[in-house]
């Protein structure tokens, strides 16, 4: 077997622990965080805003860290940083160091799961790329399916007591999984999908596509980075509010109790796994652009549903439409940005995209938590969450592949050279 698929075995595990230990269970601590301290709804959001903000400001550091130095030792890094603050997390007692603490988890999942797993799997697949980012990226859905075991947990043993033991698991897990993990498979005398596709006469079946790498100043100089960008923004207001304010409005708005707002969330979670695994077909025979455009449409649509659900059909609604945009969306924003500026100099071109990311995961959160202190409800902070979203759709529609740098021959071959001898000893 290609042993680019193991890599993604791996990565699938650790994007289940990501999930499940902390973005997605997110809402359900600040339930208990609100409750025990007081905080606002504006102050927690404001520490998912903050940890956006640092990722952002420090992607092109980390992009091209992992570029460099490969996938596995950043990873190493990162599940260590990761697992840490968990534990930090479990002793906090004041709002400062409660800051502190997110922002040392959010730092250690990024750079621990889905930037070095991105990369590594990007530099394995081509054909199959959007296939292999969806599989992985169905780890982080999982973990969503498991979010009332880590509820049970914060109402049985408590939110400190949660924290610590999650911190345990992810070096226990974690550290053994990045062994799994190579950055190139020219490295390893393999070839990008293990080979060109051949048919049963031994002559090959799919047309091999010409890889064409921009270097990071390239593609921002490009309009398709900065419609992407835009777009993947977009989307972020809207993903990363719900992540933050779901269970809240489901629990306080709503009136539901927290163990059915965990079956919603798990609900949401089942649609994003179909979503992402029918997504990699699609994206692999299709234009990505115009699926994450549909994609756009629905997430407005099932905000809007939620923000007003009247009735428990409405919420299903919104779980079927976010989920399954979510799923299928999510593992396009790096393929297509794999495929428009190529493989060699990836992470350091998502890393400068971040840095226009982090505009929607800093301000979803806020703008929904200011508004529901405001005004007593997320209705309002979800509607214009989600006319956003409707309006994203316009930045995936122009955002067109863009045709390949010019440069003087002797420069250009130097800049398809993938050194295969970085990362090989890492």
């Amino acid at each position: 077997m290609f042993y680019g698929w193991f890599m993604v075995a791996a990565g699938f595990v650790a994007q289940l622990m990501t999930g499940a230990l902390f973005h997605q269970s997110y809402g359900a601590y600040m339930v208990l965080l609100r409750e025990e301290f007081g905080w606002s709804s504006t102050s927690l959001s404001a520490a998912y805003s903050m940890a956006r903000f640092e990722s952002g400001l420090l992607g092109p550091l980390e992009g091209w860290l992992v570029d460099h130095f490969g996938p596995r030792a950043i990873m190493r890094i990162g599940i260590a940083i990761f697992g840490a603050g968990l534990m930090l997390l479990s002793r906090v007692d004041s709002l400062p160091t409660f800051y502190m603490a997110f922002i040392v988890v959010s730092l250690g999942a990024s750079l621990g799961s889905f930037l070095s797993l991105t990369v590594a799997i990007v530099n394995w697949f081509q054909r199959r790329r959007a296939t292999a980012l969806s599989i992985m990226s169905t780890g982080f859905a999982t973990g969503g399916l498991l979010v009332p075991v880590v509820v049970l947990s914060l109402e049985t043993f408590g939110w400190r007591t949660t924290a610590f033991a999650s911190g345990v698991i992810v070096l226990a897990v974690g550290l053994p999984l990045s062994m799994l993990i190579r950055h190139r498979p020219e490295d390893y005398g393999q070839q990008v999908d293990g080979g060109p596709a051949l048919s049963k006469d031994g002559k090959t079946s799919m047309p091999v596509v010409e890889e064409v790498n921009f270097r990071p100043g390239e593609a921002i100089r490009t309009r398709a980075f900065w419609l992407i960008s835009l777009g993947h923004g977009s989307a972020l207001l809207v993903v990363t509010a719900v992540m933050v304010h779901l269970v809240s409005h489901l629990h306080e708005n709503l009136g539901y109790s927290l163990v059915t707002a965990g079956l919603v969330v798990s609900l949401m979670t089942a649609m994003q796994i179909v979503g992402q695994i029918g997504g990699g077909i699609l994206g692999d025979r299709f234009s990505k652009r115009i699926i994450c455009a549909a994609c756009m449409g629905m997430h407005m649509t099932g905000l809007l549903l939620v923000a007003y659900a009247a009735s428990i059909p409405m919420v299903i609604g919104f779980t079927v439409l976010h989920g399954l945009a979510w799923g299928i969306r999510g593992p396009m924003m790096q393929a297509i940005r794999a495929d428009y500026f190529g493989r060699a100099s990836f992470g350091t071109i998502v890393g400068l995209s971040s840095m226009i990311v982090m505009f929607g995961t800093t301000c979803g959160p806020l703008v929904a938590g200011i508004l529901a202190d405001t005004t007593g409800s997320y209705q309002i902070g979800f509607t214009v969450l989600a006319l956003f979203a409707g309006f994203g759709s316009i930045f995936f529609i122009l955002a067109k592949k863009p045709p390949p740098p010019v440069r003087p021959a002797l420069d250009e071959s130097r800049a398809l050279e993938l050194q295969p001898s970085q990362g090989a000893a890492v």
